[in-house]
């Protein structure tokens, strides 16, 4: 997703999906927010995954609550920053060998059904948004599903790729240095 969206969008600050590989020496991370406010941060380590749901509109929860039962080896990023600097409505985690896990829930709406929902690996998902979001981004003829399933499937990106999504890039430097954060394989001769 954050790949598609450096394509589509090269601005960084209109994005909504962003990726750092090398988060820390032993951490990836990743981000959604959608400039209303609401986010999601997802911490990827070898044990597992922690993922922090924050909906601007929702109560937030007592936070020792919201992560009751997380594994130590999320604390730091739960309770530190920029989670702490975004807020806490819901909190999900899953370690190797186990389920998806939470902790105590809001007695609200913590809207996390909505915001996790894009996040369900359907190319499709990701092109009906994109849609909307990117207009007049992307090709008249549209977000090219094909290019979006082999970005799921994580194929090498190459030139025609890019430029089947969009009639053409302002900064091909740009988007190597976002593949490389991202750790995005791509063959691309300029």
């Amino acid at each position: 997703m954050a790949v598609l969206d450096a394509i589509l969008c090269q601005e960084w600050v209109y994005r909504y999906y962003s990726y750092n590989s090398e988060w820390s020496e032993d951490e990836e991370f990743f981000e959604m927010r959608n400039g209303e406010g609401d986010q999601l941060l997802i911490l990827f380590r070898a044990e597992g995954t922690v993922i922090n749901g924050f909906f601007a509109d929702a109560e937030q929860g007592d936070k020792i609550q919201l992560t009751q039962g997380l594994p130590e080896v999320f604390h730091e990023f739960m309770f530190g920053e920029p989670v702490n600097s975004a807020g806490t409505t819901f909190c999900v985690w899953k370690t190797e060998g186990q389920d998806w896990s939470t902790g105590l829930t809001a007695s609200t709406d913590d809207h996390s059904e909505e915001l996790l929902n894009p996040l369900d690996g359907k190319p499709e998902t990701y092109i009906k948004w994109a849609t909307d979001y990117f207009k007049g981004h992307y090709k008249e003829e549209g977000i090219s599903a094909e290019v979006v399933t082999a970005v799921y499937n994580h194929e090498t990106l190459s030139k025609e790729m890019v430029l089947s999504l969009v009639p053409q890039l302002e900064d091909w430097d740009l988007l190597y240095e976002d593949l490389a954060e991202i750790s995005y394989p791509y063959h691309i001769n300029s």
